[in-house]
C-alpha cells in the first residue's frame, strides 16, 4: 500500500534556500506551575503551545491538536472519540493516561475509575495555552504524575469569537465565547454544540457511530481592592456516544467501516458534568500572596445500552503561599480531593490528601529548584455482602538544576520520585467481584536537555530514563489487575521551530521511546525481558506552513507512529501486531479584519488505521478522510 510520509529532511531541504524571517520567537513563561519559569530557565523538559497555535490548526477538538502537534499520543477509547486516552513516554495508550495528571485552569481532571479524563469537553477556542511538563510535576501534582502532567489554561481579556464549521458525514459544529475584562470585573462566557452522524456502521440496522456533545459555563472574576481578587465559574458538559465493537483483521482489511460478523452491535453512552468552582487571591506585599480554590463536580456516565448507571461526586480544594522575588521564588500549601461512584452495585471513594512545598534558587546563570510532597491515599469500598478500606502513605519529590550557557540557549538536569496510586477499577476483576487491594506505582525519572530559542528558530531536546516498581496493569489471561515487579523506560523527545522565511515556516516534533519489562511472573505466565505492549517505538509529526500572502495560509500535516505490540500482547507472542499509525493533514486558511474561513482535510489519502486490542479485535479508528470548512467572526 503507497504509505506517503513527509521526511523532515525533505522539508528541510526544500525550503532551506529561503530569505530571513521578520516573525519572531521567544521564550514562553510557564504559569501553571506552582513556580513560574520561562522555558530557557525552567529546570525540567516542557512543551507550551499557546492560542495561536491552536488557531492555526483548525483542529476541532483538543485531542486532534494534541494528537496532531505535540508528543503525546491520543486515541478513542475502544471506539468512544468523546473519552480518547492518551500516552506520553512509553506507558502505553491502554493505561498511559492514568500516568499523566490533566488540569482545567487548575482543577484535576483525572478521575477515580478507568474513565479518562475528558478534555473533549474543553471547546478549543476558550483555549489560552496548554503547558505539557514531561517527567516533572509531582511535588505539586502528586497522584499520577509520573509522565507528565498536562495543564489547561483558557482565555481572559476582551475577545468576543463566532464560529460554525461542517463537513461529511453530516457534520456539524457551532461556537460562541464571549469575554470582558473592564475595571475591576471581568468575565468569559462560552456554548459549544458539535453532532456527527459517524463514519461507521455498528449494527445490522445500519446505524452509524453518531457523536452529539455540548459544552457552556462561565467564569467571573471581581477585584474589591487591589489587593484581593475574587473567582467563581460554572460548567457543564452533554455528550452522547455511539460506537462501535472490534472486528477481526480480515474485516479490518476488507473494509474498516463495516460493522464486523461478530455481531456484538453498538454501545451507546451518555455522559453529564456540571461543576461549580470558585477561588480567591489575596496579594500580603510585593513577594507574597494566597490563593485558594475549591470545585464540586457532579457526573454521571450512562451505559444504556446495558442499563449501568455510575454516579459521581467530586470535590477538590487547594490552598498555597506563593513568595516570589529576584532570586528566589517558593510555594507551599495542602490540596485534597474526595472521589466517590455510586453504581455497580457498590459504593467506592478515594480520597487524597496533600501537603507539598517546591523551592527555586536563581543566581546568574544558574538555577536549581526542589520540591517534596507527602500524599495519603484512603480508600473504602462498601457493598451489600463485604466492606473493605485501605490506607497508603506517599512521597514524592523532585530536583533540577539549569545552567543558561547564552541568552538564548540552556541545559538541565531533572530527576523526579512519583506514583500513581490505584484506581478504584483495580480492585475489581472482570464481572465485577471485588478483586482485593494492589501496590502502588512507584517511579525515578532522570531527564537531561538542551533548550536553544531564538527569533528564528525553537530547538528542544531532552533524553529521560524512568525505573519504575510495581506498574499497574491488567493480566488478561486470569481477568485480575496486578502490578508488574520491575520496569523500565528510556527514549528521547525533540522539538523543532524553525521560521525559515516570511512565506515558509516548519513545526517538527519526534519522539524515540522503549519501555521494557524487567521482571514479572503471573499465573504461569512469564513477561521477563518483554516490551511493554501498546508502545510504538518512533512517534514523529511535522507540519510545513507556507504563507503567500499576509491573509493566506496553507499547511500539510504528516503524522506517523511505528508498529506496536497489542494492548494485550504481554507476552510479545501474538500473530497480529498494532499497526503503523499514518495521516496526511491539509488544512487552508483566509483571514482578514474581523473573520476568518478555512478548510481542512484529516487522512487525505485514506490511510486505514486501527487499535488492536488482541489477535482478530481490532477497533477501526481515523481509517478515512474527512473534511471540515467553516467561517469564524472576531468582534
Amino acid at each position: 500500500m503507497f504509505r506517503p510520509t513527509l521526511s523532515l529532511v525533505a522539508c528541510a531541504t526544500l525550503v532551506a534556500s529561503l530569505g530571513a524571517n521578520t516573525l519572531q520567537l521567544e521564550p514562553i513563561t510557564i504559569t501553571s506551575n506552582a513556580i513560574e519559569s520561562n522555558e530557557l530557565q525552567a529546570p525540567y523538559a516542557a512543551e507550551i503551545y499557546t492560542a495561536e497555535d491552536i488557531k492555526k490548526s483548525h483542529a476541532q477538538n483538543i485531542y486532534s491538536f494534541l494528537n496532531e502537534n505535540t508528543s503525546l499520543v491520543t486515541s478513542s477509547g475502544y471506539g468512544n472519540s468523546f473519552s480518547q486516552k492518551l500516552d506520553i513516554h512509553g506507558y502505553g495508550i491502554g493505561d498511559g493516561y492514568q500516568n499523566i495528571v490533566v488540569t482545567l485552569n487548575g482543577r484535576r481532571l483525572n478521575n477515580i475509575d478507568m474513565t479518562a479524563q475528558l478534555l473533549g469537553s474543553i471547546p478549543v477556542n476558550t483555549i489560552d495555552r496548554i503547558e505539557i511538563l514531561k517527567g516533572a510535576g509531582s511535588a505539586v501534582y502528586g497522584d499520577g504524575a509520573n509522565a507528565a502532567v498536562i495543564n489547561v489554561i483558557t482565555k481572559e481579556g476582551n475577545h468576543n469569537e463566532l464560529g460554525f464549521y461542517s463537513g461529511n458525514y453530516h457534520t456539524l459544529g457551532q461556537s460562541l465565547y464571549l469575554s470582558s475584562s473592564k475595571d475591576r470585573f471581568s468575565y468569559a462566557l462560552h456554548l459549544d454544540h458539535s453532532d456527527t452522524d459517524g463514519v461507521r456502521v455498528v449494527d445490522t440496522n445500519s446505524n452509524r457511530d453518531q457523536q452529539k456533545s455540548t459544552d457552556g459555563g462561565g467564569e467571573f472574576s471581581y477585584r474589591p481592592t487591589d489587593k484581593l481578587e475574587v473567582r467563581a465559574g460554572a460548567q457543564f458538559t452533554r455528550n452522547d456516544s455511539i460506537y462501535g465493537r472490534p472486528m477481526t483483521l480480515a474485516e479490518y482489511k476488507s473494509n474498516p467501516a463495516q460493522e464486523g460478523s461478530a455481531g456484538y452491535g453498538s454501545t451507546r453512552q451518555s455522559f453529564k458534568s456540571n461543576v461549580l468552582n470558585s477561588g480567591l487571591i489575596y496579594t500580603l506585599n510585593e513577594n507574597t500572596s494566597i490563593e485558594a480554590t475549591g470545585s464540586r463536580e457532579i457526573k454521571q456516565l450512562n451505559y444504556i445500552t446495558y442499563g449501568s448507571i455510575a454516579n459521581y461526586r467530586y470535590d477538590e480544594f487547594r490552598t498555597q503561599i506563593n513568595y516570589d522575588s529576584t532570586q528566589f521564588k517558593a510555594a507551599t500549601g495542602v490540596n485534597g480531593t474526595r472521589g466517590k461512584r455510586e453504581g455497580y452495585g457498590n459504593e467506592t471513594s478515594k480520597d487524597n490528601n496533600a501537603l507539598y512545598g517546591t523551592i527555586e534558587y536563581h543566581a546568574d546563570k544558574h538555577t536549581v529548584s526542589a520540591g517534596g510532597r507527602h500524599e495519603k491515599v484512603s480508600y473504602e469500598y462498601l457493598a451489600s455482602s463485604a466492606a473493605s478500606s485501605q490506607n497508603n502513605s506517599l512521597n514524592g519529590y523532585e530536583a533540577g538544576y539549569v545552567y543558561q550557557l547564552s541568552p538564548d540557549q540552556s541545559v538541565f538536569a531533572h530527576y523526579a520520585h512519583a506514583y500513581q496510586a490505584p484506581d478504584i477499577d483495580r480492585f475489581f476483576n472482570w464481572g465485577g467481584t471485588f478483586n482485593g487491594f494492589i501496590q502502588p506505582m512507584k517511579s525515578d525519572t532522570y531527564t537531561l536537555g538542551y533548550n536553544f530559542i531564538t527569533p528564528e528558530n525553537k530547538l528542544k531536546i531532552s533524553t529521560f530514563y524512568t525505573n519504575l516498581d510495581n506498574e499497574i496493569y491488567y493480566h488478561a489471561a486470569t481477568y485480575t489487575n496486578t502490578n508488574i515487579d520491575q520496569s523500565h523506560k528510556y527514549g528521547i523527545d525533540i522539538f523543532n521551530q524553525w521560521l525559515i522565511s516570511e512565506r515558509f515556516n516548519i513545526t517538527a516534533n519526534y519522539n524515540y521511546v522503549q519501555a521494557i519489562i524487567d521482571h514479572e511472573q503471573e499465573s504461569g505466565d512469564d513477561y521477563s525481558g518483554k516490551k511493554l505492549p501498546g508502545v510504538s517505538k518512533h512517534n514523529a509529526k511535522a507540519t510545513l506552513s507556507y504563507l503567500p500572502n499576509t491573509h493566506t495560509t496553507f499547511s500539510l500535516t504528516q503524522l506517523y507512529r511505528s508498529s506496536a505490540y497489542a494492548q494485550e500482547d504481554f507476552s510479545n507472542s501474538f500473530s497480529q501486531k498494532q499497526d503503523a499509525y499514518y495521516s496526511t493533514n491539509l488544512s487552508a486558511t483566509y483571514a482578514k479584519d474581523n473573520y476568518e474561513i478555512f478548510a481542512k482535510i484529516n487522512n487525505l489519502f485514506d490511510q486505514s488505521n486501527g487499535i488492536w486490542i488482541n489477535n482478530d479485535e481490532i477497533y477501526p479508528v481515523d481509517f478515512t478522510a474527512t473534511f471540515t470548512a467553516g467561517l469564524k467572526f472576531i468582534f
